[in-house]
């Protein structure tokens, strides 16, 4: 919003000055509010489980998001947590570069792994090896023991299947 009303304001007036350094403090106390909250689980988390939180995402969510998140029991905590990380990341990713008028989130628990499927109708081309967000996915699933495979061929769509061991 504040990129929009620059666009309006006279070129080097005090206004368009205003809106610039009050466009830098925006973007500085959000990349402050996402370091501290890597560490901070979210309420819905702690208390409900990795359906809610992922529910309360999509809602807040600027794209549609569909989530089937059907789990027989809670997984313990540090992969739940790693989850949610992993499709709060994602779906963050899908906004901002992939084009998508929607997302979907899916998982299962399967034995003892817990299974994540996140997708969009973007336009693709997401690659780990090109040191996108994906690499950020990719190193907190390995932390976990995990597998993070990316499916995002040119011209879409994206698919991140993560398996996570519940152990």
């Amino acid at each position: 919003m504040l990129g929009l009303a620059r666009l309006d304001a006279e070129p080097g007036s005090p206004l368009a000055g205003q809106l610039v350094n009050a466009q830098e403090q925006v973007t500085l106390a959000v990349d402050e509010l996402r370091e501290l909250s890597r560490g901070v689980h979210p309420k819905a988390l702690t208390d409900h489980g990795l359906a809610a939180a992922v529910e309360n995402l999509a809602t807040r969510s600027v794209l549609p998001v569909t989530a089937d998140i059907r789990l027989p029991r809670r997984v313990p905590v540090s992969v739940e947590t790693t989850a949610y990380f992993v499709i709060a990341e994602a779906l963050a990713n899908t906004t901002k570069h992939s084009h998508a008028t929607q997302a979907r989130v899916h998982a299962r628990l399967h034995t003892d792994v817990l299974t994540l499927s996140i997708s969009d109708n973007g336009i693709g081309g997401a690659a780990p090896e090109a040191g996108t967000g994906l690499t950020g996915l990719a190193d907190r699933v390995a932390a976990a023991d995990g597998r993070l495979r990316v499916s995002s061929p040119r011209g879409g769509p994206t698919l991140l299947h993560v398996e996570l061991p519940c152990r």
